[in-house]
């Protein structure tokens, strides 16, 4: 039975969005392709058909999600209180208790750091799709200006969230995440004056 291009396009994102999940619950290497297309709900047989290797997925999906969280922050105003909604977002603690539907950036990139190259360069595309998204509201004028400033606040909220999600401190996490935010802004105005 022949599927349309439409049910194939649905089944390629649902594959995408467990595998995503699953990554960034299980890590990388923990999560094995029958555990992805279980979560799925598919067989194995059908994981070929969408990806040419588990490389290819995870490639994928740092791109899906990546994309997807530009979409996030596009959806904000975009002025330095867009930029300050997605700060405080990004940084809250339903963002680091839902790690599985959280930034990959976050969940995964001392894992990204060790994949191949043609991942790495996948990853480095759109997380500066990103940060140039932020550098553009930092110094609308002049993005190649403002990209490092925003490289620099995008990895100091990668970093606390990391940490937060690690500290079993839950009232010590909680305030990392404060001072996160409160850190995150005060740099954006150093480099916006």
């Amino acid at each position: 039975m022949r599927y349309s291009k439409d049910h194939k396009q649905a089944t390629r994102q649902r594959i995408l969005e467990a595998a995503g999940r699953r990554f960034k619950r299980d890590g990388i290497d923990g999560a094995g392709l029958a555990t992805v297309m279980a979560d799925a709900g598919l067989t194995n047989g059908a994981f070929y058909t969408h990806f040419s290797s588990k490389e290819d997925l995870v490639a994928n999906v740092l791109a899906e999600q990546l994309r997807a969280q530009r979409q996030s922050l596009d959806a904000e105003p975009s002025d330095r209180a867009g930029l300050e909604a997605f700060v405080r977002s990004y940084l809250s603690p339903e963002h680091r208790n839902q790690f599985a539907d959280g930034c990959p950036s976050a969940a995964l990139l001392d894992e990204i750091a060790r994949r191949p190259a043609d991942t790495r360069d996948v990853f480095t595309e759109e997380v500066m799709g990103v940060v140039d998204d932020i550098a553009a509201r930092i110094n609308p004028t002049d993005v190649e200006a403002g990209r490092v400033d925003a490289l620099t606040v995008f990895g100091l909220m990668v970093g606390t969230l990391q940490l937060a999600r690690t500290l079993t401190d839950r009232q010590l996490s909680d305030r990392l995440l404060d001072r996160g935010v409160e850190t995150a802004l005060k740099l954006l105005d150093e480099v916006a004056a």
